[in-house]
Order: structure tokens, then C-alpha cells, then sequence
């Protein structure tokens, strides 16, 4: 790890912690059970941080240790507008200072586990293609799906289709909905758990178009274009992703009545585990809305009784990208490397993100001394 070089580094890392949480230096010090003026000289750089302070610290502003202590890495440093501070911050900024330490934290968990060689990680795919317009953003999530071998049926767990392609994902307490980053041949993203599946399900498939796409810090994706613009291109290979018009238009057998088409749309979205705003969007591009149906359809979404039919009573659609879960392979490397003796419990829990109890782990696989 490439640790700060400087108290001074650290004391920024507090002071932009402390703004993002919206504390007073005052309010700060009391749950440090230190005075305002103890604070002022940690973040001015002119006061060291013991062991058991910055433990204090990392729980008083919810963030993990190495956050202050371990330097970002240079994708992320990139994406760094300028450094938060209290005379410019706003809520977006916060929150995004937020989401951007959960990030780099969850980036350092699957490096580590990548360069201690528990985790072979796919290297993220690129759309080798000149990226204009949301055309593109449509034929690079066919090129998605078949490189997943799925054809136009649904896909299973957003978590394992994202690590087949390189991206693994974290559904974690974020503020928004999501973010990620590539770095070098590993590529990560954070979702927000508190959303419904179907929308959990698009965040992490426009986290992925961003890697697949790039996205707006790199050169391939319409540098010249606005940030709306790129984000429509994004939205469109997520929309495809989920749910190609040609799997809608395949089983579209209803009619022209409304109600009776409405009935295909619910079974569609509980089969495809998509949102109602989403499978609408396709439904509208494929040209299968009746005039004024997007708007009723849109202000009535199925109701739980309606997708448990649509399911046939047999349960509800599987829920996916629930909190705290973590990518199949990455979890199966934490637990060989736990078994390995790499790992204290303690810390093979925190690596899977409450996923499993310490109680829940076997005994450790460790060597037997010599006498």
C-alpha cells in the first residue's frame, strides 16, 4: 500500500472527512473526547494520531482507517475536482466525497486479495468501437450479452454477470445510487441498497456501461459531448443490457388491448427482474405503446399481488444485489485465504462486508509449530 507521507496529508484527509459528515471541529472533538483546539492541529498537520485515535476516528466519521492513511490511487486522484472544504461544500459534494471513499475502499479489498494471488481477476471489457451516440451504447450491451453466452434471455445475478466482465461490485450503505472506477486490471463499483431491486439491478448495469463505454474522466466516450449526452449513451446500454428489445418484441403477442398488453409488460418486467420506468423505455423504443399508454402505465406500476401472479405464485421475483453482498469469486478468495491462515476472523468478516458472522467461519487451516 502507498501510504501518506506527511501528517499534514492525514490532516487534510480528517478536515475533508469532517466537512463531507457536515460536523463543527467542535462536534468532531466530542466524539473523539478530545478539545476543538486538538482537532484544529490534526487537521492543520501539527498533531499526530495514535493507534487507538485513529480507530476512534474511523468510527466517529464512518470510514474506514486506511481512508486517512493510505493514499488514493491515481484513477481515483483523477477524478478529484478540487479538495472539500467548508467555505465551497455543497450536498452534492459531500455526498460524493462519500461515495468516492466507499469506492477506494472497496477497490483496496479486491487489490488486496488480487496481490495476495487468491483473485484472478477478468480484465474489464472495453468496447472496442467509436462511441457517438446511444446506438452505440445499445450495440455494445449486445456485444455484452453474447459474450456472456445468455442470448436475449434474462440475466442472473447482476453480481456474477458484472464479475464475468470485469466489474465487481459492492451493494453498500452509499448516499445516490452508485459509482465506480477501473484501475489498470481491476475494475469496481458500489451500489446503493436502498432502492428496489429492479433499480439496484439498473445501477449496476450503468456502472458497468461506464467501464464498458468509459466514462466521463476518460477519452472515449464523447469528450466534446455534455455530461447529459454521455449519461443517455450509459442509460441506454443499461436499458439494453436488461432487457434487448428484441426479447420484448419476441414475446409480444398481446394485441392492441391495453389491458391485456399491460398484463404481458407486468409478466416481462417480473421475468426480467427489471424496473417498471425501465421496461417502459423499451417497450417505447421498440414501438409497442399504444397512444397515452407510457403515461397511465407509468403513473399505475404493478402492485406486489400483480408480480406474484405474473410469477404464478411460485414467489416473487429472486431479489438481487442485496446489502452487503459481495462478488462470488472475491468472496470465495477472502475465505480461501482466511482457511490459508492470511486472515484473522475479524478481518475476513470486514473484507465480506458483514456478509457472514465471525461464528460462521470454520477453523482456521494453520501450521503446526515446531516445538
Amino acid at each position: 500500500m502507498d501510504f501518506a507521507d506527511s501528517w499534514a496529508e492525514i490532516g487534510g484527509r480528517v478536515r475533508e472527512s469532517r466537512v463531507a459528515r457536515g460536523l463543527t471541529q467542535a462536534q468532531l472533538a466530542e466524539r473523539l473526547g478530545l478539545d476543538r483546539t486538538a482537532v484544529a492541529k490534526i487537521e492543520a498537520g501539527d498533531r499526530r494520531l495514535d493507534a487507538m485515535e485513529l480507530f476512534r476516528l474511523s468510527d466517529a466519521l464512518d470510514l474506514p482507517i486506511g481512508h486517512f492513511v493510505v493514499r488514493s490511487p491515481a484513477a481515483m486522484t483523477s477524478r478529484r475536482r478540487a479538495s472539500l472544504a467548508e467555505d465551497t461544500e455543497t450536498a452534492a459534494s459531500r455526498e460524493s466525497y462519500l461515495v468516492e471513499a466507499r469506492l477506494v475502499a472497496w477497490l483496496r479489498d479486491v487489490r488486496q486479495m488480487v496481490d495476495l494471488g487468491y483473485l484472478q481477476p477478468t480484465r474489464p471489457y472495453r468496447w472496442p468501437g467509436r462511441v457517438e451516440g446511444e446506438g452505440d451504447g445499445y450495440q455494445a450491451a449486445l456485444e455484452c450479452r453474447r459474450r456472456l453466452e445468455v442470448g436475449h434471455a434474462p440475466l442472473g445475478a447482476m453480481a456474477d454477470v458484472c464479475e464475468q466482465l470485469g466489474l465487481f461490485v459492492l451493494v453498500t450503505d452509499v448516499p445516490g445510487e452508485g459509482a465506480s472506477v477501473t484501475d489498470g486490471p481491476v475494475g469496481v463499483a458500489v451500489i446503493a441498497d436502498g432502492y428496489e431491486p429492479g433499480r439496484r439491478r439498473a445501477t449496476a448495469a450503468h456502472e458497468l456501461g461506464h467501464q464498458v463505454l468509459g466514462d466521463e474522466y476518460s477519452t472515449d466516450l464523447g469528450v466534446a459531448s455534455s455530461r447529459g449526452d454521455r449519461e443517455s449513451v450509459i442509460d441506454a446500454f443499461a436499458a439494453e443490457l436488461l432487457v434487448p428489445v428484441e426479447a420484448v418484441t419476441g414475446v409480444w403477442s398481446a394485441g392492441t388491448v391495453e389491458a391485456d398488453c399491460r398484463e404481458v409488460a407486468v409478466q416481462l418486467a417480473a421475468q426480467y427482474r427489471v424496473s417498471w420506468s425501465l421496461l417502459l423505455r423499451q417497450l417505447q423504443r421498440a414501438g409497442l405503446l399504444g397512444p397515452g399508454w407510457r403515461a397511465r402505465w407509468a403513473a399505475s406500476p404493478p402492485t406486489r399481488a400483480e408480480l406474484l401472479d405474473a410469477a404464478q405464485w411460485d414467489g416473487e421475483p429472486q431479489e438481487d444485489l442485496v446489502q452487503g453482498q459481495v462478488p462470488p469469486r472475491y468472496a470465495r478468495s477472502v475465505f480461501d485465504a482466511f482457511r490459508a491462515g492470511r486472515f484473522t476472523p475479524a478481518r475476513a468478516v470486514e473484507l465480506l462486508h458483514g456478509w457472514i458472522t465471525e461464528d460462521d467461519l470454520p477453523e482456521q487451516d494453520l501450521p503446526e509449530l515446531s516445538p
